[in-house]
């Protein structure tokens, strides 16, 4: 039977007035999932490639830090990391410290689950169409800065039909700036994609952005990229192709 132009019309105009008004709890509501989704993303193994480049003069690369991980488990269930293999260095000013590498296990994948909520502010920005899906942008600030905590402050992008989050834009905080030494941070954009789980994990962190030191500005480009996901059960052994290597 064929459906009505006008229905199919109105039906497309109500759905996008729902995806225009979010439930006062929204952000309650993205970590409820958000914890969900870090429950999920806890029995997977996977590959993690970083890649930070400091850019030099002509936009021309000055030096490169990589290296690749896998997130497995052990026999007994252990999760853990291992390196595929040594890191490769090169980098000449650009010097990366503990809170950088923290940064990519915590701040760049971004997970705002239950118990990390209450150290930020949220307030929702409106919508925005994200690959054909009209999302809730939420915005997230820190509420304060404690000592030795990771904070992160951007933007999220909401999928309305579960509330998980599709792609995040910001950057890590506190910069850390002292009398003798300066340590700052990038903006990045963090992707996600659907598993046939239905859960949304990160795919992709991208990230191009000039540091203002006092000895002068430094662009730095970064990306990492989450693949082979996969989910482990006891009775099963996770062996990583050859042909995924980079």
């Amino acid at each position: 039977m064929e459906v009505p132009m006008k229905v199919v019309l109105l039906a497309l105009i109500l759905t996008a007035a729902a995806a225009q008004e979010p439930p006062t709890d929204l952000a309650r509501r993205v970590a409820e999932r958000e914890t969900a989704s870090e429950a999920e993303r806890a029995q997977y193994t996977y590959r993690q490639l970083v890649v930070i480049e400091e850019i030099g003069r002509g936009g021309l690369k000055a030096g490169e830090y990589r290296e690749t991980r896998d997130v497995i488990f052990s026999p007994s269930g252990e999760r853990s990391e291992a390196l595929e293999r040594a890191p490769w260095n090169s980098l000449q000013r650009l010097r990366l410290t503990e809170e950088d590498f923290r940064d990519i296990r915590e701040i760049q994948p971004l997970l705002l689950t239950r118990d990390r909520l209450w150290q930020h502010e949220t307030r929702y920005k409106g919508t925005e169409e994200i690959e054909g899906t009209v999302c809730w942008v939420l915005e997230v600030t820190p509420r304060q800065y404690l000592e030795g905590m990771r904070y992160f402050r951007g933007l999220l992008w909401v999928h309305p039909e579960d509330f998980s989050i599709v792609r995040s834009a910001g950057r890590a905080e506190p910069q850390l700036i002292g009398s003798k030494s300066e340590n700052l941070f990038p903006h990045f954009t963090t992707t996600r994609r659907k598993m046939d789980s239905g859960f949304w994990f990160p795919e992709t962190t991208y990230s191009d952005d000039t540091l203002h030191f006092r000895s002068g500005p430094l662009r730095q480009r970064m990306r990492i990229e989450y693949s082979n996901y996969k989910r482990f059960t006891a009775d099963t052994t996770i062996v990583f192709e050859e042909g995924t290597k980079p």
